[in-house]
Order: structure tokens, then C-alpha cells, then sequence
């Protein structure tokens, strides 16, 4: 995708250093963070100046050939690294699949497999968007939440993917985003993206989605997803399950857009799913620029109070309409894609 002109992807590998669109300064600021070392990226990993599962899964990988050009010959230090990055974020099914590939692929073809990730991550979204915008008519108003746009992946995404294609190809859509607290990657993601390609849309608080359904204002719901389990059951950012079960009781078609590559054959079903534990100053704290242009953050909760904040939750199979992969788009999950 393109930002002021030059085209860019949300990670790549120059020399021993992870270069990477830096998300926690958007949509204010637009910098390129460097990471020198494998452990620089998986605190990016970890802090969330990458997110997204596609874009997890490319840095992981690429954080592993980090620690294979850093290792000097010490296996321990190459299975210290390993156990580092997966820790990063736990719920990530790209994460572990990037890194296993890496890791297998030894310090002779590190490099080369997490390059092969990185494309066919984009590769497989490209298709994402063509074999997705067949859903998407003309007129169509569509809603999605958190962020699975292009800095979701390597690039094109998957929940926006159709929406970006069906919009090339002259097809009229609207986009109802939700905010996606706490830490806002609908508000500030999605819709910077949106912006960007001049797709028409508009910020919706989260709790909102089910005024815009019961009025008939939403024709089409697609998420990304984080892990997909073997039975379909999918964890994507917390508050998929509430427009999950809204979309069912108005009769909205829900889809869940993700490459082959999120799908988890190991976990049998939702409840096996590692749900991440995130911070309480992501709930209790925002971020952004005051009167002169400086990001400052600020206390937005009542101190003191305790905090929970779960970052995925699962929606069950049973409320998900189809899958929109790069395989095409269906009901079930075929055991031949592993």
C-alpha cells in the first residue's frame, strides 16, 4: 500500500536489522522503526508497534533469522530466542507458525523462509480481496472491527482486502468502524487506511454496532481473526463475539477473513485457545497529540480501581456464516489446507 506517495509493507528484514511502520504513532506520526536484534523485535512484537496477524507472523519470523545471524555457533542461544519470541504474543497463530518454519529452516535458510513467509502472508491477502469482493455489492454498507487492514499483514489484509478490491474495481461501499477499545485500532488504524484509499466510512463507538444492525443500516459484517481452531471457533480482537451474536439476531451475514496460515489444526476447538492477558494502563490510559503536536498520554479511568483486560475472545463456529481465505470462501475447514 502507499502512504504520501512511496509504497511500503508493515515489515521487512534490510542487513540483520527488522525495519517496521511504527503503529503505535499512527494515526498522528508516520515512522519506520528499526530493530536491530531479535529481542528489539520482539519488544516491538510485544509493545505493539507491530500488530496484527499476518504482520506478527513476518516479524516473528524474521525475529528468529535475527537470532540465527546472532547465535555465533550456540544452539542454546538459538532455543532461548525461540521460547522469547513466542512468548511475545500468545494468542497468535502466525507467530508460531512463522517461527516453527524459521526454526526448522536452520541458519543456512532462515533468512530465505521468513522472506517466503513475508510474501506468501501478502500474496494470500491479495487473493483474500479478490475472492472476497464477490461478497460486496454495489451499494454495500459493511462493518468490521479492530484492525485487519494492510498493517494487519505484510500487506492488503484480510477483513479489508475485499473492501480495497471491491473499491478498485468501482463498486460504491461504506464502512461503519468500530473503535475497538481500548486501544483503538479500528479508530485509529482503520480508519486512517480508509482515509488513505478514500473509501467513505465513519468511527462508530463500540457499543454502537447494535443500534446501526437493529435500524438496517449494516449489510455485511467481516472481521480478521487471530487463531482459527480446528472446528472453526475463531479468537479475533476482544469484542468480535458481541457482533458475532448481534449480526445472528438481525440476520447479518458474519465473516471471518483470514489466511490458511491463522488456521490451527493442533487446537481442536475455542477453548483451547491461550487468551492474552494484556495491561490495565491500555484501559486506564490514551494516548495522542495536544495543542502543539506532542503525543502525550493521560489517566482516562478512576485510579486505583482494578483493571481485567482480555485482548481476544473466541466466537463460536456456530455464529460464523463462512470463511473468506485465499483457498476461497467456505462454511468448513478443510483438513487438506495443513
Amino acid at each position: 500500500m502507499k502512504v504520501n506517495g512511496h509504497s511500503y509493507r508493515t515489515v521487512w528484514m534490510e542487513g540483520n536489522s527488522v525495519f517496521l511502520i511504527d503503529q503505535e504513532l499512527l494515526p498522528f506520526q508516520f515512522r519506520i522503526l528499526e530493530c536491530r536484534n531479535h529481542r528489539e523485535t520482539v519488544g516491538a512484537i510485544r509493545n505493539m508497534n507491530v500488530r496484527g496477524a499476518g504482520a506478527i507472523g513476518a516479524a516473528a519470523g524474521y525475529a528468529m533469522a535475527q537470532a540465527f545471524h546472532e547465535q555465533g555457533g550456540n544452539s542454546g542461544y538459538i532455543q532461548a530466542a525461540k521460547s522469547l519470541i513466542e512468548s511475545a504474543r500468545p494468542t497468535a497463530q502466525n507467530l508460531f507458525y512463522a517461527v516453527q518454519r524459521v526454526f526448522d529452516a536452520g541458519t543456512v535458510g532462515a533468512l530465505a523462509a521468513a522472506n517466503a513467509i513475508a510474501k506468501e502472508d501478502a500474496d494470500a491477502c491479495r487473493e483474500i480481496g479478490k475472492i472476497g469482493s464477490e461478497l460486496i455489492r454495489d451499494g454495500c454498507r459493511l462493518a468490521t472491527h479492530c484492525n485487519a487492514g494492510w498493517l494487519a499483514f505484510v500487506d492488503h489484509g484480510s477483513a479489508l482486502s475485499p473492501v480495497y478490491a471491491a473499491h478498485a474495481s468501482g463498486k460504491k461501499v461504506f464502512v461503519f468502524v468500530d473503535e475497538t477499545r481500548p486501544r483503538g485500532q479500528g479508530a485509529r488504524l482503520t480508519a486512517w487506511e480508509l482515509k488513505n484509499e478514500g473509501i467513505p466510512h465513519a468511527i462508530i463507538p463500540d457499543n454502537a454496532f447494535a443500534f446501526y444492525a437493529a435500524a438496517g443500516k449494516i449489510d455485511l459484517v467481516i472481521v480478521g481473526a487471530d487463531r482459527v481452531a480446528a472446528n472453526g471457533d475463531t479468537a479475533n480482537k476482544i469484542g468480535t463475539l458481541e457482533k458475532a451474536i448481534i449480526a445472528r439476531e438481525y440476520g447479518i451475514p458474519f465473516y471471518v477473513a483470514a489466511p490458511v496460515s491463522t488456521f490451527d489444526k493442533q487446537t481442536a476447538t475455542g477453548e483451547g485457545i491461550v487468551i492474552e492477558e494484556r495491561g490495565e494502563e491500555e484501559v486506564t490510559m490514551q494516548s495522542g497529540p495536544d495543542e502543539t503536536g506532542t503525543i502525550r498520554r493521560i489517566r482516562v479511568a478512576s485510579p486505583d480501581s482494578p483493571v481485567f483486560n482480555p485482548a481476544f475472545d473466541i466466537t463460536p463456529a456456530r455464529l460464523i456464516t463462512a470463511y473468506i481465505t485465499e483457498k476461497g470462501i467456505t462454511e468448513t475447514i478443510d483438513p487438506g489446507w495443513f
